[in-house]
């Protein structure tokens, strides 16, 4: 079941809100959390009922190892260590049958010449959220960051619905104090702000990210048949895929973190404006955080710690600012950089395009973290370098982001640099001929023209210019909400300042004021609005991009 689903917005939300409701009002019981557990279960199996099936087992297994880590830790370090990596292996491979052995097999084929069949395998949902959820939860309970767990409290924690399918991917000890201490009940400003969160999300997922679809596709369509890709609708489908995968995924964020808050639970930031970053690290710090806190903290700290402490145990030098020597640099900041996006890469999907926009992006990242370095020595005034850089990064990292997206959407690397050489201008650059007509004597000479609709490409044009207006200007969710703390690690805004009017006090307008959510009968007008249109819009041809990662 998906969120952008008449049965999941009109049955099973209502249906499930309600029902929680009623069983919270005999006081702290732990039925309406029970409740929660079993309408996960049915939210998870409606699509297929082979995913209970095929998920139950790793839950109970690792459900398991936790308790006999949490028993051994101490006692017997040496037998725990055995386990936390037997447990992640396990889970690792887990999701690598289900996820990666179709394309292992095919990798066989191309490198080795042998002849495997390729059998498509059913794909849990949400298969690499819940992998990575539950490696977490071993390590953290291992680490004694966890000290202690029912089986009741653990199913909640990996089955809540909102967070199932396509995150965020969130730790034991950032929810469970939260069910612990919710009341069972629905509160009224709860209910108002997740129901607006939800709808705004909404509205993102099925107006703004499936509207610009069909003008990115076609064209993606075609590179993959090996097709040349004029220069405009090159740049055309490389923007547009950027902002459908955009405002998807910021519409998925919204949503969950709307569900979650309507039963009183708050959700981690997961989402903040990523195409307002101005380098590649920031834009990391902003586009699928609990993504980026997890490897960082799993993956990239462990191995640059383990390298850093081995290069001083040899007296080598570490990284230390200007003192810094390539050395250093490689070993401790440049390969395990590499080596973490590359997972990042294997993580979202089973291509060799995955694994090299993950790649790509590493490189984009050592080269943001050189010049972080390097730029000290010889512009050390942080100012003036803000003044200049702040724009220049701004750009830069938005181009890197769409180039690196031409891949991530492609159906190999072959399509993505068909798409590439069309933006580079090498296929030429072609227009409607009803516009190319319309140019007379201003139409350059290169430009071939060609009998293709001329009102798509307007309208693609448009599209693509008022989604980059709200992406770059607009206050996102997370701002608009802001003062009733939508998510966690998302600090609230201070209140207006007041002064002082006619012997009274009074809130004085600041600029985006009005952009702020609060309750009012022209915010409930706004949020039936979205509601409505998104609602209305459910019925059209629409793809989750993130639903399967």
């Amino acid at each position: 079941m998906l969120f952008n689903s008449y049965l999941f917005v009109l049955v099973f939300f209502p249906f499930t809100l309600a029902v929680f409701e009623l069983l919270g009002r005999d006081g702290r019981s732990a039925r309406p959390f029970s409740w929660l557990i079993l309408a996960s279960l049915v939210f998870y199996a409606w699509w297929d009922p082979v995913n209970v099936l095929l998920i139950s087992p790793s839950i109970f297994v690792n459900y398991f190892l936790a308790r006999a880590l949490l028993r051994l830790r101490e006692n017997r370090p040496l037998v725990a260590r055995t386990l936390l990596i037997l447990g992640i292996c396990g889970n690792v491979a887990f999701l690598s049958y289900f996820k990666y052995r179709t394309f292992v097999f095919g990798a066989l084929n191309d490198v080795l010449g042998t002849h495997f069949v390729l059998e498509q395998i059913f794909l849990p949902l949400g298969i690499s959220f819940i992998t990575f959820q539950k490696i977490a939860f071993l390590v953290d309970v291992y680490s004694g960051r966890v000290k202690s767990f029912t089986f009741h409290n653990y199913s909640l924690f990996v089955l809540f619905f909102p967070q199932l399918i396509a995150g965020p991917i969130v730790h034991y000890r950032e929810m469970m104090p939260q069910f612990e201490n919710a009341t069972g009940r629905v509160g009224a400003e709860d209910l108002a702000v997740g129901i607006g969160l939800f709808f705004f999300g909404l509205f993102k997922k099925v107006i703004l990210a499936d509207g610009i679809a069909p003008y990115a596709s076609p064209v993606y369509a075609a590179a993959a048949n090996g097709e040349p890709v004029t220069l405009l609708y090159a740049w055309i489908a490389a923007l547009g895929f950027t902002l459908q995968i955009y405002f998807d995924f910021s519409g998925y964020s919204d949503m969950a973190l709307g569900l979650a808050r309507c039963f009183g639970i708050r959700l981690p930031m997961n989402f903040n404006s990523p195409l307002r970053a101005t380098s590649i690290i920031d834009f990391w710090a902003r586009w699928h955080i609990t993504l980026t806190r997890f490897l960082t903290a799993y993956i990239y700290n462990p191995i640059a710690l383990a390298k850093t402490r081995r290069r001083m145990a040899k007296g080598q030098p570490v990284l230390s600012g200007q003192r810094t020597d390539a050395g250093a640099f490689v070993s401790v900041l440049m390969l395990p950089t590499l080596l973490t996006m590359f997972i990042s890469g294997v993580w979202h999907g089973a291509g060799y395009q995955f694994i090299f926009w993950g790649l790509l992006h590493g490189c984009y990242l050592v080269v943001n973290h050189a010049w972080r370095l390097l730029r000290t020595g010889f512009w050390p005034d942080s100012r003036s370098y803000n003044r200049v850089m702040t724009p220049v990064g701004f750009m830069l990292t938005f181009g890197a982001v769409v180039f690196a997206m031409v891949f991530f959407r492609s159906s190999s690397i072959e399509a993505g640099f068909v798409l590439v050489k069309g933006m580079l201008g090498l296929n030429g650059v072609s227009l409607p001929a009803a516009i190319g007509n319309r140019l007379g004597e201003w139409l350059p000479g290169a430009v071939v023209l060609e009998w293709s609709s001329g009102k798509n490409l307007v309208f693609s044009l448009i599209w693509i210019a008022s989604l980059l207006g709200i992406a770059w200007l607009a206050p996102n969710t997370l701002q608009t909400f802001a003062r009733y703390r939508p998510a966690l690690g998302f600090a609230p805004v201070a209140e207006p300042p007041s002064v002082a009017v006619g012997g009274g006090e009074r809130r004085t307008p600041i600029a985006g004021a009005q952009l702020t959510w609060h309750p009012s009968t022209r915010w409930a007008l706004a949020i039936a609005l979205l509601a409505v249109g998104g609602i209305l819009a459910l019925g059209r041809p629409s793809e989750f991009l993130y639903w399967q990662f």
